[in-house]
């Protein structure tokens, strides 16, 4: 695996230890990630007497949670107006409220716990940059005209441009690291080097022994399709980014993001940057494929044409051709509705299938995880997430061909707003 940016700038990974056996426990949390942290993090406070561990493949942030875009927002990959249609107005506002809550519950506690995970609260703004995405941006009620929306992130093309106040920028790896270390001072037990085999009611089997439980936990997001018996649970789709070298002070008055706003634009692949603490800009898009039969290999972190298309975009959107100093990538979890879940049943809990959008998600997540686990009453064991079940992706090779056709429509789209066909 190329390391990715954000862990270029951290001290080298030190890995703990294996499970070192058979164990019993009362919880056992696979994934040492956001959710299974944040699991940890929010049960060891309301069941301090409940012991905890926490099995890690390779080492805590090693997944999404160490390499993804630095966005803890409040989107969800559903809209408010479907989750209304299918769930009611009041429940989905709710979804919609937590979610934006728990950008300031990151921010919080990395406060109290002393994380600097360079969290800046600007707000996120998507521009709208050709006629088509202007018209979807004006359907919006955050809509920004023109010279507002270039105030914040002054592209190229601008003609409008949509403004949420309810995402932070941070550093993602600092904060999971900092998370495991919070996680583990509270007396949770922490397992790195340890690959969970199969998981069931009261038993996770790894490749250093098994531990019995009272509640398993699946926390594993990208990597549940390699889990017997999950492998069309959630597609590994893999987003992929650059960081550039630190941009000139005359190259961010004009750009701006003052505040760190993070920044997207309303064109139809996903992209999604930010401004880093050290002035750098750190920028991801879709598009890479699909791998058959849910694989997951390191070299799939790389795919030079879709880094190479990610500099070209940068340059499109700010006039500049920046020296690229970093290029990794990952798999995030898609499930077949776009509808993350979370839930408890017969002593096996879980959550995930964020689609890329689980830096905020995954607080919330643990914190429902922890309400269900415990039997404490609160809002939001009530949330539309909770206890949801998307069907199963296709067999193969239905799967690769719907996915990869899915993505080349998807561009195709992208680049017929950008160059419409001459009117006869």
């Amino acid at each position: 695996m190329t390391p990715s940016f954000w862990l270029s700038t951290l001290d080298p990974v030190t890995p703990r230890p294996p499970l070192p056996g058979d164990r019993s426990y009362d919880v056992a949390i696979a994934g040492g990630g956001y959710t299974g942290l944040w699991t940890a993090y929010y049960l060891s406070h309301l069941a301090p007497e409940l012991s905890i561990v926490v099995l890690e493949a390779s080492y805590c942030g090693f997944g999404a949670s160490g390499r993804n875009g630095g966005w803890a927002s409040g989107l969800f990959p559903v809209s408010e107006a479907k989750l209304a249609r299918r769930y009611g107005p009041d429940r989905a506002r709710a979804m919609h409220a937590g979610l934006a809550d728990a950008v300031d519950e990151v921010g919080r506690v990395a406060s109290a716990e002393g994380i600097d995970c360079h969290y800046a609260k600007g707000g996120t703004i998507s521009l709208a940059r050709s006629p088509a995405q202007l018209r979807r941006a004006r359907k919006s009620a955050a809509f920004l005209e023109r010279d507002a929306a270039r105030a914040i992130c002054n592209a190229t093309d601008v003609l409008g441009g949509v403004y949420s106040p309810d995402c932070a920028a941070l550093h993602p790896a600092r904060l999971v690291r900092g998370l495991a270390s919070a996680v583990e001072n509270r007396g949770v037990d922490i397992f790195e080097g340890t690959r969970v085999l199969s998981l069931n009611r009261g038993t996770v089997v790894t490749d250093h022994g098994t531990v019995t439980a009272g509640t398993v936990v699946r926390a594993l997001e990208g990597y549940t399709a390699q889990l017997p018996g999950h492998r069309r649970a959630l597609a590994p789709v893999y987003s992929l980014m650059i960081a550039t070298e630190p941009l000139p002070a005359a190259d961010w008055e004009r750009i701006g993001l003052a505040r760190r706003e993070t920044f997207t634009d309303e064109r139809h692949m996903i992209i999604y940057g930010q401004r880093t603490a050290d002035d750098r800009l750190a920028f991801g898009g879709r598009g890479a494929p699909y791998h058959f039969g849910s694989r997951i290999e390191p070299s799939y972190d790389q795919v030079p044409e879709v880094f190479d298309s990610l500099r070209h975009t940068l340059t499109d959107m700010f006039g500049i051709r920046p020296e690229i100093a970093y290029r990794w990538g990952g798999p995030l979890g898609i499930p077949r509705d776009w509808m993350p879940s979370v839930g408890l049943a017969d002593g096996v809990a879980w959550a995930g299938g964020y689609v890329g959008d689980g830096v905020a998600a995954a607080n919330l997540a643990g914190r429902t995880l922890a309400d269900l686990i415990t039997g404490a009453e609160s809002s939001r064991t009530a949330l539309p997430w909770v206890g949801h079940r998307s069907r199963r992706w296709e067999p193969e090779p239905l799967r690769w061909l719907g996915i990869n056709a899915a993505l080349r429509a998807t561009n195709l789209r992208d680049a017929l707003e950008k160059h419409p066909a001459p009117a006869r």
